[in-house]
């Protein structure tokens, strides 16, 4: 053989070898995966590190929320913003449905076993093939089979609500590929972050549920996979949760020391003032309050001067949630940005802060705020400048400058320079004041409700309102129970709302942006795109986002959707507290980390008796 030859076929065999490595790698069973990069955790960890694996278990915990309930299944449209807390649930837990994979609390994006206790991915990230834990049951005792998994896709595409009824848009083929295997095979469609949102979907049994009457509400006891079963129920009022003794999952490592509560209730009130007045009376175990105002009230009283209750500041390392007025750009009165932007000059957060909130408080200008995923007070780097160019002027030059929001944050009172300029830029926009109203060329004067279900909501908007009146605006404030309020959000049935963009923030936002801010959400009933917002720029963000191979694409993506958000002032951004403020009863105790994304009331535990 000539040695040049000899030497090309050496490199063919190496590169044969080497490809078949990494198709053995792709192949090989993976205990987590993350958004970017790889899991925090290695195969053999045995606990997420903010549980306490030897937390005791018993006791019973009641958890107060405001509102009611009339459904038991969370994957429906009818009732959907009026189900029973806990079923699933980002902050008490999910005590009945469990995904394949489990989220670290301390990680950015990362999941690890479940119901699945591995999963085989290829690098493009077009398939991803779950294993069953084996061990895996319903709480009847029945195995988790990939039979289930099938059906819950089958009934959430034909029956569910947003975002599940969407799910196999993204999906050619679901099959079982073993006794305790299935295979996800994603189309085009589907972006590098899909795979995850599969492994984080809740699943459903197929024999405890009928696909005919899916769609219908329940108030029967749902049978899931979770650490509990629903054992009472008294519509509106109250859900108790018994813990399942014979959980199939109490020591795999992503749940050990999770659910050690044996009994969890969640009791409903009409208002946060009987709420309160519960939590003094020990019917509540834990209160949770953003209101400096109210955390002192809440907490006056003689068995907290006695030392009964704790009261507890946590801190947590991700941007805060971003809560506001919602303008319903739906209506045409909001359709215009220059108007939208104008209004959200003349939120007094100044005058909040001091007057209101004791001067505790941060103005909240970005979605991302205080984070390397913010776009506020940087100018707009090379990558998101080729990002944006096609949509440049859906982005005001102090935005893409850096410059928006100083004044803002400085926390300074609205005073004439700001109504000026307010009134300038509705003058642009076609309004004119004729006496003391403000009104467009036909006429007609630019006035609008604004929706509270709180009465510190309803003292935020009074200050709005005050400021609003003085450039010719008129305003009126509705008061609603939460009952009414979610159905009137279910249907856009409002012209401002103050609410929030999300539970918290997020260091890895993702396929929950559509929902949040894509064209298709402003259409669908039901969605949280309460602001109406459908922008071709905005769709084009958030597919970038997802698609992001590595995290300077993907940081640079988030920062431009940052910048379009702030620029097109669907929300008027109030406030925020970076810290979490916990009040509890002393006989409950938790652990000494606080994970990225906060406390975690799924990892607290009742002491016992002898403490």
């Amino acid at each position: 053989m000539f040695p040049a030859l000899k030497t090309i076929c050496f490199a063919i065999s190496v590169n044969l070898i080497a490809s078949g490595a990494a198709l053995a790698a792709d192949d090989a069973p993976k205990h987590g995966v993350a958004m970017h990069g790889i899991p925090a955790l290695p195969a053999d960890f045995s606990h997420f590190p903010y549980a306490n694996p030897d937390a005791p278990k018993g006791g019973d915990v009641t958890y107060c929320v405001v509102g009611s309930f009339d459904n038991l299944n969370p994957f429906i449209l009818k009732s959907m913003r009026t189900t029973a807390r806990g079923v699933i649930d980002t902050i008490f837990g999910n005590l009945v449905f469990e995904p394949l994979m489990m989220r670290s609390a301390d990680e950015p994006f990362s999941l690890y076993g479940l119901l699945a206790e591995s999963v085989v991915m290829d690098e493009a990230r077009s398939y991803a093939e779950f294993n069953l834990d084996p061990d895996a049951k319903w709480s009847d005792g029945e195995p988790v089979t990939p039979e289930d998994v099938i059906f819950s896709y089958e009934a959430y595409t034909e029956k569910g609500r947003p975002p599940y009824s969407s799910r196999m848009a993204k999906i050619e083929k679901i099959e079982k590929t073993g006794d305790h295997s299935v295979r996800f095979t994603f189309n085009d469609k589907a972006d590098r972050e899909f795979p995850l949102i599969v492994a984080m979907t809740p699943i459903v049994p197929e024999h405890a549920f009928n696909i005919e009457t899916f769609d219908q509400t329940t108030l029967k006891p749902v049978t899931g996979s979770g650490a509990y079963r629903i054992s009472k129920v008294e519509p509106g009022r109250r859900i108790v949760f018994t813990r399942n003794e014979d959980y199939w999952g109490e020591n795999i490592p992503s749940k050990r020391g999770f659910d050690n509560f044996d009994e969890v209730t969640i009791e409903y009130f009409l208002n946060v003032n009987s709420l309160v007045e519960a939590f003094k009376k020990g019917i509540c175990s834990v209160y949770a309050e953003s209101d400096p105002v109210r955390r002192q009230r809440g907490i006056d009283f003689p068995a907290a001067r006695e030392g009964k209750v704790v009261s507890e500041t946590f801190t947590n390392g991700i941007p805060p949630a971003v809560s506001g007025f919602f303008f319903n750009t739906r209506r045409e009165k909001f359709s215009d940005p220059r108007v939208r932007r104008a209004l959200t000059k003349l939120y007094d957060f100044g005058w909040v802060n001091q007057n209101i909130l004791r001067g505790e408080y941060e103005r909240t200008l970005s979605y991302w705020q205080g984070s390397h995923l913010s776009a506020l007070g940087k100018p707009a780097d090379a990558r998101e400048r080729a990002l944006l160019e096609p949509y440049v002027d859906r982005v005001t030059p102090e935005v893409m400058e850096g410059s928006y929001g100083k004044s803002d944050l400085a926390g300074k009172p609205v005073g004439r320079e700001q109504m000026r300029e307010a009134l300038q830029m509705l003058n642009e926009a076609g309004y004119n004041l004729k006496g003391n109203a403000l009104v467009n060329a036909d006429g007609e004067a630019l006035t609008f409700e604004i929706l509270v279900t709180s009465e510190e909501g309803e003292r935020l908007a009074a200050v709005f309102q005050r400021a609003l009146r003085k450039i010719g605006v008129g305003v009126s404030i509705r008061l609603l129970d939460d009952s009414q309020a979610q159905q009137r959000k279910q249907r856009y049935d409002f012209d401002v709302i103050i609410a929030s963009v999300g539970f918290s923030g997020s260091l890895s936002p993702g396929i929950e942006q559509l929902t949040r801010w894509g064209s298709d959400a402003a259409k669908a009933e039901g969605t949280f795109n309460l602001s109406g917002a459908a922008d071709p720029a905005i769709d084009a963000m958030i597919d970038a986002m997802l698609n992001a191979r590595d995290m300077d694409d993907y940081a640079a993506a988030v920062r431009a959707l940052d910048r379009l958000l702030m620029s097109g002032a669907y929300v008027v951004p109030m406030q925020h507290d970076s810290d979490e403020w916990v009040a509890y009863w002393n006989d409950l105790d938790h652990p000494e980390k606080t994970p990225l994304y906060g406390y975690k009331l799924q990892t607290w535990w009742h002491k016992p008796e002898s403490e």
